[in-house]
């Protein structure tokens, strides 16, 4: 076995195609290497332009008073570009990357302007629908996913197209099998022959990607990132072995090489460039036709008025205790349906996208496509994290207010009122900070299925493929 794999390695060295599969690669990765450094720097400064901005906002209402904090909140949230960004692009530009926090409401004013009935701050998330059309790779990124999905594999066709057929035109295998050899002996010694050939350009590409990448000055790669490139690499490797297992498979059942290069030119196609788009087309049909409001309408056919039950409270001047409880509870109930309402939207257009992305993963291009977004910290879970990470954050920091009441004993301990709440100043400093994290377990998680479905596939086609080349008539 091990001496087919060298020999395989070493006619694949001294070919043609290994020299152009070299050029073509580094081609690529050099490319992306360079679209990155451009691009990065003004994605991260943006981002730090942003978060200054909001944390500015968050100290200066802290430095007010508790109230202050209390009904304005924190500034914007804003999702961190991911320094894997060249590895899957993931639709950044159409996913939203901002969470907005809504100023309070202003339920009244008097003849002058002057606010008299003003509510709290609420999350406003943003509508994540991603179009069904766009859940799978994206041709146009020269990125990862793109040289990986699309130019990897057709190399592993190349490199596969002739492995039984053109020994059978010229006679080896005939010879080979003569001796006594195990034919799944040959079989694996062609697999990891092939897979090798195409790992060393490929390897030696990377290489030249991330040396240049690295050693800027503008781009830092945390310890963390290192291993999601080294899952990435490996997700590769694998996605390789299903094209490279395939090649093998419909070169033991055709006798000549042209035919099979034409056979596996076609599942190409098929299988990278024509199902995503049909499959993403299909997957859009069976979007619900009701739109989100009809939804929530259907959901929650009768909504309690707050006005209505909250009113006695509402425009009295008093300030007992049984009216200031009632303003809170007014204000609170408010900003609560507000974004709960914006969750379910969430929630409903999620839906959309995971039955899309449940019909476009029979492709592997897909798969692929969506495991790397994964690991990479890009892409439609990248968003939802980013929106758990917020909403965490909000029950964190609304924690921080009650318990910071609680502390004063001269507090009526009622939130969203003036009257109730702590008068004592805070220190801006001792407010949490909001920091939008990533989570390799949770995407390992989240990936499991999409993965095993991905090995299951390469090991269904080197299946086929040994039943094949056992049957071959030499």
């Amino acid at each position: 076995m091990w001496h087919i794999t060298k020999r395989e390695i070493y006619d694949n060295l001294n070919s043609l195609r290994f020299a152009l599969t070299t050029i073509l690669l580094l081609a690529l990765m050099v490319t992306n290497a360079v679209k990155h450094l451009r691009e990065h720097p003004k994605r991260v400064q943006a981002y730090r332009d942003a978060v200054t901005e909001s944390s500015d906002r968050l100290t200066n209402h802290a430095d007010d008073d508790l109230f202050k904090l209390a009904q304005y909140g924190p500034g914007n949230f804003y999702k961190k570009p991911s320094p894997l960004h060249f590895c899957a692009n993931g639709g950044e530009s159409i996913l939203p990357d901002t969470i907005k926090v809504s100023d309070p409401p202003v339920f009244a004013t008097d003849g002058e302007g002057n606010i008299t009935l003003q509510g709290v701050w609420s999350l406003s998330y943003p509508d994540a629908n991603l179009q069904n059309k766009n859940v799978g790779p994206k041709v146009s990124q020269v990125d990862w996913a793109f040289i990986i999905g699309s130019i990897l594999s057709l190399i592993a066709l190349w490199f596969t197209f002739d492995a039984f057929s053109g020994e059978r035109e010229r006679g080896t295998l005939r010879l080979m099998l003569a001796n006594s050899i195990p034919r799944h002996t040959v079989l694996i010694g062609k697999f990891l022959g092939a897979l090798l050939s195409i790992s060393i350009p490929f390897a030696l590409a990377v290489l030249v990607n991330l040396l240049l990448i690295s050693t800027a000055s503008t781009v830092h790669l945390t310890t963390e990132a290192w291993g999601r490139l080294g899952i990435i690499f490996c997700l590769a490797l694998l996605y390789t072995s299903l094209f490279v297992a395939l090649g093998l498979l419909v070169s033991a059942r055709v006798q000549q090489s042209a035919v099979s290069l034409m056979v596996l030119l076609l599942m190409w196609v098929t299988l990278v460039v024509f199902m995503p788009s049909t499959l993403a087309s299909i997957a859009s049909s069976f979007s619900p036709a009701t739109s989100f409001d009809e939804y929530w309408k259907q959901r929650n056919p009768v909504e309690e008025d707050l006005w209505d039950k909250y009113d006695e409270w509402l425009w009295s001047r008093k300030l007992d205790d049984k009216t200031l409880r009632g303003k809170s509870a007014f204000f609170t109930e408010n900003a609560e349906r507000w974004e709960r309402r914006d969750e379910e939207r969430l929630r409903y257009r999620s839906s959309q996208v995971y039955r899309a992305r449940a019909i476009t993963s029979i492709s592997p291009a897909t798969l692929l496509q969506h495991l790397m977004e994964g690991f990479a910290g890009t892409g439609f879970e990248r968003h939802l994290q980013f929106v758990d990470n917020t909403q965490r954050y909000a029950r964190q920091l609304r924690e921080f207010v009650a318990d910071t009441d609680r502390a004063d004993p001269e507090s009526l301990h009622i939130l969203g009122v003036r009257e109730g709440i702590s008068q004592k100043p805070i220190h801006p400093e001792s407010v949490p900070k909001f920091e939008d994290t990533l989570n390799l377990s949770k995407d390992f998680n989240t990936a499991a299925m999409e993965l095993l479905l991905l090995t299951l596939f390469v090991l269904v086609l080197l299946s086929g493929a040994y039943l094949a080349f056992v049957r071959v008539e030499v």
